[in-house]
């Protein structure tokens, strides 16, 4: 299944693109005049140059790249970061390093992954109950591990 959106591209990057034919999400690019250095536990909001004008009932969610959590402890903050489909300003990633050592980032390096995800709206009905299941309250652990 595919949708079409609207995408402004002022960054002179690729536009985003899936990097297998299977690939759920597209990769995220920095838009920077210079390379940036992110020291371990600094967080930083790196612009991509980009805009979207997302279908009503759509939204955009901003995740981590695998590989440079893994290689580098640098993630998205506040992950997953949501894009409504009203917002027209740019999309800018919240990165943050959890690693041990300094990590540059360069114009057009790929820092994030988005997902085009379709969302409902809800309605809510106000009950003195709530039906009851074997699980009931059981939250954090409660499963096992």
């Amino acid at each position: 299944m595919s949708i079409t959106v609207k995408i402004k591209n002022t960054s002179g990057n690729l536009l985003p693109q899936y990097q297998t034919p299977q690939s759920a999400g597209v990769d995220i690019t920095a838009n920077l005049n210079e390379p940036m250095h992110l020291k371990p536990m600094q967080r930083m909001l790196i612009p991509s140059g980009l805009f979207l004008e997302l279908p009503s009932g759509y939204e955009a969610q901003i995740r981590p790249r695998s590989g440079l959590a893994l290689k580098h402890g640098v993630t998205v903050l506040n992950s997953p970061g949501t894009i409504d489909s009203d917002y027209r300003g740019e999309i800018k990633v919240l990165l943050i390093n959890f690693g041990e050592e300094d990590f540059e980032i360069k114009n057009g390096e790929r820092i994030a992954q988005m997902i085009i995800c379709k969302h409902e709206k809800a309605t809510w009905l106000v009950v003195e109950e709530l039906t009851e299941t074997i699980r009931g309250e059981g939250g954090y652990g409660s499963t096992g591990i």
